[in-house]
């Protein structure tokens, strides 16, 4: 893997290679993908560079924008490539995608018209992808897969599976049951049409927006597949927040648009199938969006990540409610019912004065919290090294909040000088954030089972800083027993 100066490196030369000078090579943002993307400034014009160690995938990305491109449609041109086919340059299509225009409209309270008609020419452009994008298109490059089959599937589902709902303890579910259903959702699926070209992640971050038209990047997952699947991961963008009315509005746009490119092609969709598998298309694109929330958040701590799983969460939970399949999946839906209770957990809103978060956990089911507000986490301390209520007899049915359970702490010298550290360290840091301006403090207690001495000393630490500062907001969570509460600012 090359470092960034190895990356520039690289690229001025393959720049020099085009008969141009590379001025200035400056790092773009990350995004989801572990492709790296540079903005280079060269003396005739701006390009972008791209790394990717991936060379199966840019494998595929070469061929299809080259195929696409002698299509006539809307995609960067790759115009040099390096031996290695690690590094290569295509043409830049600027920062604003139709997600920022999504933002606008969001931040106003509507979707404004010029919005609407740019996702209308994105949808009309979609079909042209999906038709004559597919004809003479090499499925033999595509990666990961040639064709959206039963292992694609199966992989989205495990991908939610394992990567979201395990990552969940307080939600109970029969793996086996899930799995039938699973595997009953993906037979119906695949009765679908797919003869087509399906763009995978074709999303409002994807399509840049230049002159008011809308360009496309990221179809290098692409492969063959059916209509349905691209259409919804547009319009269920669960961030985007389309209202109900303008998707259907949308749906309906397409549906027309399909039907005048269709006339001439065989096999096509009629708008009967189409509408007949749609709403498995969506049950499926959310679990698989869930998972993708999932690895990036959960397991990555991408904090963008994290901040989308109560928007799909809820997209999900309107599916279960609505159940339009013709047949019911019954564990699964158990599972998205359950969905409910972790809701809370993602839903952040951002703090005017500063909220110190105060949480017991268990470090044997769950683990150290992560931290919702973005900040990578504060304090963790270890209580295990403390007496343990939970030896005896008469706590165990109890916790922390109970008076026996902190008599028996209070009893305790221990107690007392563990208590007095916290407190020097904790404080320190709220004087410290109060002058500063920051908004955001996570104090964190564990022990074994996070049910008695991590939950008396959350319970201790939430009351002291209350009675101390009562200028902040302080919330008390207590996660092995499902308990919140908090102490607002005076």
């Amino acid at each position: 893997m090359l470092t960034s100066e190895e990356i520039k490196k690289t690229i001025a030369e393959i720049v020099e290679n085009l008969g141009e000078k590379a001025l200035v090579i400056s790092p773009m943002p990350s995004s989801g993908s572990s492709r790296r993307y540079f903005r280079v400034k060269t003396d005739k014009r701006y390009l972008i560079g791209a790394y990717n160690i991936n060379i199966e995938e840019n494998a595929a990305f070469f061929s299809f924008s080259k195929h696409f491109h002698e299509c006539g449609l809307p995609v960067p041109e790759i115009l040099a490539i390096s031996s290695d086919k690690a590094v290569y340059i295509q043409t830049d299509l600027g920062d604003v995608t139709l997600f920022h225009h999504v933002e606008d409209c969001l931040k106003n309270g509507s979707f404004d018209k010029n919005t609407i008609d740019l996702y209308k020419k994105s949808l009309d452009k979609l079909i042209d992808f999906q038709i004559i994008g597919h004809k003479g298109l090499d499925y033999s490059k595509a990666f990961p897969t040639a064709a959206f089959d039963e292992m694609s599937i199966m992989d989205d589902l495990d991908y939610f599976k394992y990567c979201f709902l395990k990552e969940h303890e307080e939600i109970s579910f029969n793996e086996t049951k899930l799995d039938i259903d699973f595997q009953r959702l993906a037979k119906y699926i695949l009765e679908a049409p797919s003869d087509f070209f399906m763009y995978r992640d074709f999303q409002s971050r994807n399509i840049m927006i230049v002159d008011n038209k809308p360009y496309f990047i990221d179809y290098q997952g692409g492969r063959k597949g059916p209509l349905q699947y691209d259409v919804i991961s547009l319009l269920y963008q669960v961030k985007a927040r389309i209202p109900e009315d303008l998707r259907r509005e949308l749906i309906d746009f397409y549906k027309k648009q399909l039907l005048k490119s269709c006339r001439d092609v065989r096999p096509c969709v009629s708008t009967t199938d189409f509408d007949k598998y749609f709403p498995a298309f969506v049950l499926l694109r959310l679990l698989q969006v869930l998972g993708a929330y999932g690895f990036r958040g959960l397991i990555q701590k991408k904090l963008h990540f994290m901040q989308s799983i109560p928007y799909a969460i809820k997209e999900l939970l309107k599916v279960n409610e609505k159940w339009e399949l013709p047949f019911d999946l019954p564990e699964l839906r158990s599972v998205i019912k359950q969905f409910s209770i972790v809701l809370p957990k993602y839903e952040s809103v951002e703090p005017e004065r500063l909220t110190i978060t105060v949480n017991s956990f268990s470090y044997k089911n769950g683990g150290i919290p992560y931290d919702k507000s973005g900040n990578g986490g504060g304090f963790v301390f270890d209580c295990r090294a403390l007496p343990n209520p939970g030896r005896y007899v008469e706590f165990k049915q109890k916790t922390g909040e109970d008076v026996e359970v902190q008599e028996f702490m209070d009893e305790k010298p221990d107690t007392h000088y563990f208590l007095q550290n916290v407190q020097l360290l904790v404080y320190q840091s709220i004087d410290n954030y109060l002058e500063r301006g920051f908004k955001n403090l996570q104090v964190n207690f564990g022990c074994t089972g996070g049910q008695h001495r991590s939950v008396f000393f959350a319970q201790k630490i939430g009351e002291l800083i209350h009675e101390n500062y009562p200028m902040v907001r302080v919330e008390i969570n207590h996660l092995a027993q499902h308990i919140s509460h908090a102490y607002e600012a005076k």
